[in-house]
């Protein structure tokens, strides 16, 4: 039984996010545990500091007024989370999803997420601010995937079955993590997989892909052995176009965040270029 974690939060992405969870619960055979954080960030708060222009009776009662204030909107964004909550239920169940469970939590959502038990975690690529910032990742992707040390299921923007994934393969440790657990764990379905490498033809890493296509099969997938040399992030996403694929499976962060901030990141940029989901290992 595969325990799955599903961070909703209200944004256009909630509705994929229910439905990717779903998906996974069957390929699994998995409950799945509905997560809505709330931030303990004040965005926009006025200063606590009002000494100067006004007088003390003034700045007590003000004060007074915030205190006020933050406790309303507090109990106003639990409310809000609570219904965010029965609406994804509702949704997983009328996809025959019954065994669900809802939780409302209070902090950053990747500590929320490491002190949680779970084998599998679903999320949006983006949050609340999706419909404004196409182009930019929600601020706790990243440290989520870097934390958590689960496999993590990216959500695209809208669900689709996913009958073909391109596992990119590199023959690293996170690569052979997701090959092991494709093959301990197969997914009920048994999608088609292209393994993806990024090497010279006749390379070790060419053939640690065929090798791994080979497990594939002997595990039930129909699976299939590329190579194409070049720059990582733009072959990768040019395979997931040219094969129309449903499903991208890597390694992710491989590299440290302090060299992935001097050259780049292949798996941001993937998550950032790429349509379709990600099943993403560390």
């Amino acid at each position: 039984m595969t325990h799955i974690l599903a961070l909703i939060d209200g944004s256009v992405y909630t509705h994929s996010v229910c439905d990717h969870a779903a998906w996974a619960a069957r390929q699994y055979g998995g409950d799945i545990e509905l997560l809505h954080v709330l931030s303990t960030q004040k965005s926009g708060a006025l200063p606590t500091d009002l000494s100067g222009a006004i007088g003390l009776g003034a700045r007590s009662s003000l004060l007074d007024d915030l205190v006020e204030h933050d406790a309303r909107t507090a109990q106003l964004d639990k409310e809000r989370g609570r219904a965010i909550l029965d609406a994804a239920q509702q949704r997983l169940e009328s996809q025959g999803i019954g065994n669900v469970s809802l939780a409302l939590r209070t902090g950053e959502i990747a500590d929320s997420l490491v002190k949680r038990a779970g084998d599998l975690i679903v999320m949006g690529k983006r949050g609340e601010g999706a419909d404004f910032e196409k182009l930019h990742l929600g601020s706790n992707l990243e440290r989520v995937v870097r934390a958590v040390h689960r496999p993590v299921l990216i959500a695209s923007r809208t669900f689709k079955p996913i009958q073909h994934a391109v596992f990119a393969f590199d023959d690293g440790v996170s690569a052979r993590k997701a090959l092991d657990s494709l093959v301990q764990s197969p997914l009920a379905d048994r999608p088609r997989i292209t393994v993806f490498s990024v090497a010279e033809a006749g390379s070790d890493i060419a053939r640690g892909g065929i090798a791994a296509a080979a497990r594939l099969i002997k595990a039930g997938y129909e699976a299939v052995a590329k190579e194409r040399p070049g720059h990582a992030e733009k072959i990768i996403a040019e395979e997931t176009e040219r094969d129309d694929a449903d499903l991208l499976i890597m390694g992710a962060y491989g590299h440290s965040r302090i060299r992935s901030l001097i050259i780049g990141s292949t798996t941001t940029a993937l998550i950032r270029s790429c349509a379709i989901p990600l099943l993403l290992f560390r």
